[in-house]
């Protein structure tokens, strides 16, 4: 299976990696779950993540971090009018689990981390980390 995730170089550039060794166990994908489609977005401050989530109710959405991976999950449930006698003439909505796991990369505050939704959309936002940078004096002994 081909895995997709970004991992950050030396330069802050995000490659693309796929099957990735070290992060296998963790990407792992459940199966009949679907995934996520995402846009994330990256500047000097921050990483933005946006997914679409139309008729997820935000209190069902899982959001959860460990070990430098980003999960998205939810269960998208069918609307009772399927419970009623209906013939289903044309299926294109998809009604359930979805999930997202996102390698993310060292140089973030994943103490900050925060989301909300938005017109059904997602967004995540993730404060980088700044480090003070300045020439040291060598002294001669």
């Amino acid at each position: 299976m081909l895995k997709k995730f970004f991992r950050v170089s030396d330069e802050e550039n995000y490659d693309e990696i796929y099957d990735d060794e070290e992060y296998e166990d963790v990407l792992e994908v459940e199966e009949n779950v679907w995934q996520i489609a995402l846009d994330i977005l990256d500047n000097w401050n921050e990483m933005i993540i946006l997914a679409p989530v139309a008729w997820i109710e935000l209190k069902d959405i899982d959001l959860s971090f460990f070990n430098q991976v980003l999960t998205i999950s939810w269960f998208r449930k069918k609307p009772e009018i399927y419970d009623e006698d209906v013939t289903v003439k044309n299926k294109e909505c998809y009604w359930w689990k979805f999930s997202r796991k996102i390698i993310l990369p060292e140089n973030l505050n994943f103490e900050m981390i925060s989301a909300w939704m938005e017109n059904n959309l997602l967004i995540i936002r993730i404060p980088k980390l700044h480090f003070s940078s300045h020439n040291i004096k060598i002294d001669r002994l």
